[in-house]
């Protein structure tokens, strides 16, 4: 692919489909985290080891990047037992809550004042996901999984932002460290999930495994890598607001695969509409901004 903004998309439309693993593996959501990123942090090991970027850094460092990645796998591990508990679509509409976190929760981290037109129209997605909750009890549970997800991502984002000022590391080095700091901790914690909750499934099938293959390295590594070739010739900026069609992509696909429109109702679609409005008012006001 030469073309730079074929790779972006193609990276979001990867990305977009990572949620559809929370159907497709049968095993619980998370042992599925655990597996993801202990291939991701295999795979993605192997190839930087091959470019010759594998690089030694401080004890420090590498504690305050598997930190990191303790709360991105804790994110994951919310945001499949929310598809898990409800569906594909919700899972992926739960994701548009980070902007209302972030309007909230960055100030503290930046210093700087809250803004009140940011939180305004965060709030739009905010009562979109609340028209779902409250209209439709079967998809309550995930929901509030999918809150929690999207609280945890907006913590690892923001201290994944702050850690990689201070430490000057590559995007790349920091993905492998953070997949690294997931399995750490998820390592433990796998076992323990089956004894707490005996009648999950840990352990993956042949099939599972396959999956899970597939889902590390062209659904995980692949994307990832695509957004840093496209930033060779496109903005930050532009890559940006092209991730916010991931959830639209996830929620697509999962009509596509899983015919999950039979499952929706009107609220939901209604739900759906407000935080389409929010991420499209976000991102008008942000072009402006930028112009």
């Amino acid at each position: 692919m030469k073309h730079p903004y074929l790779r972006l998309h193609t990276g979001v439309l990867l990305a977009g489909a990572t949620g559809l693993f929370g159907r497709l593996v049968s095993v619980a959501e998370l042992p599925l985290v655990f597996f993801r990123v202990l291939f991701s942090a295999i795979v993605f090991a192997l190839i930087m080891g091959m470019q010759k970027k594998l690089h030694r850094m401080p004890l420090r460092h590498l504690l305050m990047i598997g930190g990191c990645g303790a709360l991105l796998s804790i994110h994951w591990v919310f945001y499949y037992g929310s598809i898990k508990a409800a569906n594909v679509s919700i899972g992926a509409v739960c994701i548009a809550l980070v902007g209302f976190f972030t309007a909230i929760i960055e100030p503290f981290f930046t210093h700087k004042r809250i803004s009140w037109k940011e939180l305004f129209l965060s709030l739009i997605a905010v009562s979109g996901i609340v028209l779902i909750f409250g209209l439709d009890a079967r998809y309550r549970l995930g929901i509030a999984l999918g809150f929690v997800s999207s609280l945890v991502y907006t913590f690892f984002s923001l201290c994944s932002k702050k850690v990689q000022a201070e430490t000057k590391h590559k995007s790349s080095t920091m993905l492998l460290y953070e997949f690294f700091g997931g399995v750490v901790i998820l390592a433990p914690l796998t076992p323990l999930y089956g004894l707490v909750f005996p009648d999950v499934q840990i352990m993956p099938t042949s099939r599972d495994f396959l999956l899970l293959f597939l889902f590390a390295s062209a659904f995980t590594i692949s994307p990832f890598l695509l957004e840093l070739q496209a930033l060779r010739s496109i903005s930050a900026f532009t890559v940006n607001l092209s991730y916010n069609l991931e959830p639209l992509y996830t929620i697509l696909l999962a009509m596509l695969i899983f015919g999950e429109q039979s499952e929706l109702n009107v609220s939901f679609w209604a739900g759906v509409f407000l935080i389409v409005l929010s991420v499209v008012l976000q991102t008008l006001r942000t072009v402006r901004h930028k112009v």
